[in-house]
């Protein structure tokens, strides 16, 4: 085998609740507008595809850790989701067998430069830069988990204040039903998480803000803007 012409970066990876081995992150898919509220706070009202946008894997930041407030932004804003974690893979997977490729589920927080996603959008241009940058994606431990999705309460509140509370069953696209039509578009593998979209109530956010969320029976997750 060849050799590196320098060494690699870490492998971004994710705590596991209760064990000592981590969750190594391939792909990090992210599903837009998935909350018929948040829809109809964001300009939109109706059940169209799931549309898809991507972070970086080592977007990622690991639990109990502060998150930098980024450049280029003087508008960034939370958005609380329940996301899935993939321990194995498959394309074009029908959505009733989607729930076979789950590991585990996990507490995540889409972080967005919300002023230059907006003057992209406007620009016709791709908005990555207000979605992948570094830091992005907070997320809390991954819960193994079996049977069927959760769907209970998911909420998020800074410095103590309630700003998101809902329920993951108000979802327009389930986790089946997302899963199945991102692989439509990817083939999915082993390390891949999904978040899948937020509810109402997104949100600024300041330097020295404390975020805590939590969504029912998979975990909770706190950190602060540094």
């Amino acid at each position: 085998m060849s050799a590196y012409a320098f060494e690699p970066p870490p492998r971004p990876a994710v705590p596991i609740v209760g064990e000592a081995a981590l969750f190594p992150v391939r792909r990090i898919y992210c599903v837009g507008r998935n909350y018929a509220a948040h829809r109809r706070e964001m300009g939109g009202d109706d059940r169209e595809p799931p549309f898809f946008f991507a972070k970086p894997a080592d977007a990622i930041a690991p639990p109990g850790e502060d998150v930098p407030y980024p450049p280029a932004t003087a508008e960034l804003h939370h958005e609380m989701e329940l996301v899935v974690a993939l321990g194995s893979g498959g394309a074009d997977v029908p959505a009733e067998q989607a729930l076979a490729l789950v590991f585990g589920y996990a507490v995540g927080v889409d972080l967005t430069r919300r002023d230059l996603q907006s003057q992209l959008r406007g620009k016709g241009q791709p908005w990555e830069a207000a979605k992948g940058f570094d830091a992005s994606a907070p997320i809390s431990a991954i819960r193994r988990w079996s049977g069927p999705a959760p769907q209970g309460r998911i909420w998020l509140a800074v410095n103590g204040h309630a700003r998101q509370d809902a329920v993951v069953a108000d979802m327009i696209w389930s986790v089946p039903e997302i899963i199945a039509e991102a692989s439509k578009l990817w083939r999915l593998e082993a390390g891949d998480l999904i978040f899948t979209g937020t509810p109402e109530g997104v949100g600024p956010l300041q330097r020295g803000d404390t975020i805590e969320g939590e969504v029912e029976s998979v975990g909770a997750l706190a950190f602060r803007i540094a």
